[in-house]
């Protein structure tokens, strides 16, 4: 076991994959060049301690958790994860009177039960505290004191603490109790970030301005603003580590972090600029913007992308193309957004691989089952009216028109996406959202038609 106290440990920080080398820039200019950051398959690997841990769950925009190796081994059977288990020193991380969750996921693994693989391991946990006390800790599902992760490949399991409690991407401000709003299908906060940084957008004066035509709830236009602005993407939100035995001795200096990061806010260098055919979608985007403090750097405008001038001479588009309602006129309405093939997936968090597959949770804790991702799925039609092919055929069209000189970067499921716009991409970058399969297509606009129109039949061929 690494104690998390004085040691370094080889944190795992997982994210979605391709971000990989994305995120361990990120570390790598987060924590300074003296600390070893090695990308793996599905995530990042960081030799760090405590503090490396804090500044990480506050600062990182790319990774989807933090986690702290409590143990890891071979395993042939649910026996070996009790042994492995009891190896772990819990008396520094849990009394009997506080409380823990566990959350497996499994990529490979023989196991027929990820149930009983998560029950064996809390018995050992248990079955320790009550050997060591006479007493055993609860498991709590919602708001456990030390939540714990639980990955299994086809021979190795890996045994975490969870510094981050919620997912990264939660940044605080949708959360519907306090009056933040979700939309239809929200991106993660951690793709729009991938999508930003995959295009070098850092929100510097050089970079240019950048304009979401079809923003949804906000979340590219936001985490653009936040970076343009400096706000740490963890300042709205709790962390578990701060509940966790090894960190509580690191208040002050948490609380000193966090006072660092507000100091480095600043007015943006470069306007932001968004806007939504529907206006239920703008005011969503308006509202989320102030919870994230960032409502004056972005200047939102209902508008249809087919028909809205660009707000700046040069800049870059940034976007997810939405479909159904959100791109129809206004006045009409498109059909409700379907997850294509009924397909479920969570997020990945498995040291060496790059596809979760099922999991489980301790006692029915709800916290790791899969669920549907938050993207938009296909883009295979539009109801209500029109066709995909017609929308981005008339998208490309108005960009020629109106946007030469700026540069588009488009997120799509769709590989054929730059026939359908009839524009020569000059980057591709493979991206997930959630289990989908997406690139991040990327073109430079130019006045008129990008390709080559094919040469007119011969009138006088027979």
């Amino acid at each position: 076991m690494k104690r998390a106290e004085a040691s370094r440990a080889p944190l795992f920080l997982p994210c979605a994959a391709g971000v990989e080398p994305l995120l361990a820039a990120e570390c790598s200019a987060l924590l300074g060049s003296g600390i070893h950051v090695e990308p793996v398959r599905g995530g990042v690997v960081v030799q760090g301690d405590a503090v490396a841990a804090m500044r990480l769950n506050l600062h990182s925009r790319l990774a989807q958790r933090v986690l702290w190796p409590l143990a890891d081994g071979p395993y042939r059977d649910e026996n070996d994860l009790y042994e492995l288990a009891r190896r772990v020193a819990w008396d520094d991380w849990i009394t009997p009177d506080d409380t823990f969750r566990i959350d497996t996921s499994a990529q490979r693994s023989p196991l027929r039960s990820l149930n009983f693989a998560t029950l064996r391991v809390k018995d050992a946990l248990c079955d320790a505290q009550r050997d060591a006390h006479g007493a055993r800790p609860s498991v709590d599902t919602r708001a456990p004191t030390l939540p714990l992760t639980l990955h299994l490949s086809a021979e190795h399991a890996f045994l975490y603490a969870d510094t981050s409690g919620e997912a990264l991407f939660k940044r605080g401000w949708r959360d519907e109790r306090s009056g933040g709003q979700k939309g239809e299908a929200p991106l993660k906060e951690t793709l729009a970030a991938a999508m930003l940084a995959a295009a070098g957008w850092q929100g510097r004066a050089e970079d240019g301005p950048l304009f979401d035509p079809c923003c949804g709830a906000g979340t590219i236009a936001i985490e653009a603003a936040q970076i343009a602005c400096g706000i740490a993407p963890g300042l709205r939100r709790r962390f578990a580590f701060e509940a966790m035995r090894p960190f509580r001795t690191h208040q002050a200096l948490w609380q000193r972090i966090k006072t660092e990061a507000r100091g480095l806010q600043r007015a943006p260098a470069v306007p932001i600029f968004a806007g939504d055919v529907s206006f239920r979608m703008t005011d969503f985007a308006t509202r989320n913007a102030e919870r994230a403090g960032v409502k004056a750097a972005i200047e939102f405008k209902t508008a249809d992308a087919l028909q809205r001038p660009p707000p700046a001479e040069r800049g870059v588009l940034m976007l997810n193309p939405p479909y159904g309602e959100r791109i129809e006129p206004k006045g009409s309405r498109g059909g409700e957004r379907i997850d294509p093939k009924g397909s479920r997936g969570g997020e990945r968090f498995e040291p060496g691989e790059s596809h979760a597959g099922e999991r489980s949770a301790a006692n029915g804790s709800r916290g790791s089952a899969a669920m549907t991702p938050e993207g938009r799925g296909s883009r295979e039609g539009f109801e209500g009216g029109g066709s995909a092919e017609d929308f981005f055929r008339r998208l490309a069209a108005h960009w020629k028109q109106q946007y030469a000189g700026w540069t588009a970067f488009v997120l799509s499921p769709d590989m054929k996406l730059p026939q359908a716009l009839r524009l020569k991409e000059s980057q591709r970058t493979p991206m997930w959202n959630g289990p989908i399969e997406c690139r991040l297509f990327r073109f430079d606009l130019v006045a008129g038609s990008a390709r080559t129109p094919k040469a007119a039949p011969d009138a006088t061929a027979e």
